[in-house]
């Protein structure tokens, strides 16, 4: 059994973007994990004291939603729901973006699929270059004034978009990619806005799962969706592993729960989002948050992938 720690609740945060398929590409609907799969991660995390869910309209073509919302209705619980708008939900190239009406209809679906009446969390997924940000967070703000969302804020921006943003509307997040190996987002973790860090383990790279010379193992985000990591395989990506590898040991802890370690002892990170493929996948950052580290600790981790 998973053991329950009280800070959970505030700082780790159960992705679903895997549930019905691996994130919002269409090429993978349908796959990923299967409803009953997804079930027993959500089981697992509520029963860990995960209380908020983070998902998107377009995860596994909708099911993501779907199978949130069936669950919440079968076990009579509500968490908190992050949502976000931006790519298709049925794969067609030409339904995206954050055009006001189209963000107020995709919102229509996001709530029927969850089967709520808001959204905590609505996040714009990416920036869309063909409407003014103006338009997309004036339709936000209307959304939030009609109680359809409690709150929203925006996912994969730089630190340039997230101040003019901020000088726009009361944006109260931004959800980026963020591990010691992703550290590109670290200027806007100094804004005034709540950041939640995804990809903590940087698809699977600070596990040691993959290995010098080595075929990467199937089912794999090296083997699904590699783009975003190719450049990771260099040797200098690895010797640093090997080194956390061998900090972690030092440590008396796997390599997982150090990357957690490092994320959660950042006071000016809000949440870390998860994306478990398993229930037992939960461990490591349940185990994080009883190793904390000091600033000087993060700053050495950090030095080694210097």
């Amino acid at each position: 059994m998973l053991r329950k720690v009280s800070s959970v609740q505030d700082r780790l945060v159960l992705g679903c973007g895997n549930f019905g398929g691996v994130g919002s590409a269409p090429a993978f609907f349908g796959q990923g994990e299967t409803r009953e799969e997804a079930f027993a991660l959500m089981d697992a995390a509520w029963e860990a004291g995960f209380r908020r869910f983070d998902t998107a309209d377009a995860y596994g073509g909708g099911r993501s939603e779907s199978w949130i919302g069936e669950w919440m209705r079968d076990r009579g619980v509500r968490p908190s729901v992050t949502t976000k708008v931006f790519h298709s939900v049925v794969g067609n190239p030409t339904d995206r973006g954050l055009a006001p009406a189209r963000i107020r209809r995709q919102l229509a679906g996001s709530l029927e699929r969850l089967g709520v009446e808001r959204v905590d969390l609505y996040l714009t997924h990416e920036p869309d270059p063909d409407t003014p940000l103006e338009d997309t967070l004036g339709a936000l703000a209307e959304l939030r004034d009609e109680g359809l969302v409690d709150a929203f804020g925006l996912s994969n921006v730089d630190a340039d978009e997230t101040r003019r943003a901020l000088e726009l509307a009361p944006v109260a997040a931004v959800q980026n990619s963020y591990s010691l190996l992703d550290r590109d987002t670290e200027p806007v973790l100094d804004l005034p806005v709540r950041f939640q860090a995804f990809g903590p383990l940087a698809g699977g790279w600070l596990t040691g799962k993959y290995r010098r010379g080595e075929t990467a193992p199937e089912g794999s985000r090296m083997t699904l969706r590699p783009e975003p990591y190719r450049h990771l395989e260099a040797d200098r990506v690895h010797d640093a592993l090997d080194r956390f590898g061998a900090e972690a040991q030092a440590r008396g802890v796997d390599r997982a729960t150090l990357a957690f370690a490092w994320l959660l002892s950042d006071p000016r990170v809000d949440a870390v989002v998860l994306g478990p493929r398993r229930p037992e996948h939960l461990e490591a950052a349940l185990r994080a948050l009883e190793h904390p580290l000091a600033p000087d600790e993060r700053a050495a981790l950090a030095g080694l992938f210097a």
